[in-house]
């Protein structure tokens, strides 16, 4: 007799992926996994195939839902400047709600991202990518409107402001007060308002 599904799939990935983001890939047993989303250990497997794969798509789904929802929320302002400096406000306020210091689970993978297989170092790296890809074009749109000084370069300064967004999202875990945190952010602003030095 065929195996036949009585879970809510994408249920059970949203509930994993709330216990990989919260504790990491290595220290999240099969037993955690299991108590998380309900599924027994066959029907997990039988779904999912184990639990690197319901990694993978926990941070699949993850990437979809935030990072890219929200750069695309970003870009439909048609602000550029507003857009990069609304991004580094919104990670510092979400730091502070984040009771747990969750932090990023996409950057907390690129942390131990050695410790993985291939598919998972390609969906980190194609997110930080695609991240510092929307600093650049945003800074090359607003220099074509004049709202960004021609002076600046966009490939160097996209990777600065990647590594501000890094270091905010590591040192917001538990480490960095909120004052300090928007210290740092307030680099963002100084980055795209003179050339880099």
């Amino acid at each position: 007799m065929p195996w036949e599904k009585s879970f809510d799939e994408d249920a059970a990935v949203d509930k994993a992926m709330h216990l990989f983001w919260e504790r990491g890939f290595e220290p999240t047993s099969l037993a955690n996994l299991i108590e998380a989303t309900g599924i027994n250990r066959g029907s997990l497997y039988n779904a999912f195939g184990g639990k690197h794969q319901l990694f993978v798509r926990s941070l699949v789904k993850y990437d979809k839902e935030n990072r890219k929802a929200v750069l695309g929320e970003l870009e439909a302002l048609d602000n550029p400047k507003k857009a990069i400096l609304g991004l580094f406000d919104a990670i510092v306020e979400e730091m502070q709600m984040d009771s747990q210091r969750k932090g990023c689970f996409l950057i907390n993978t690129a942390l131990e991202v050695m410790r993985h297989q291939d598919e998972v170092a390609e969906i980190v790296t194609k997110g930080l990518r695609e991240t510092e890809a929307f600093f650049r074009r945003s800074i090359e749109v607003g220099q074509a409107r004049g709202d960004i000084s021609k002076e600046i370069d966009p490939e160097v300064t996209a990777k600065n402001l990647m590594a501000l967004l890094v270091s905010i999202r590591v040192l917001g875990r538990g480490v960095f007060s909120k004052e300090e945190l928007d210290i740092i952010a307030k680099q963002a602003s100084r980055l795209i308002s003179q050339p880099f030095l």
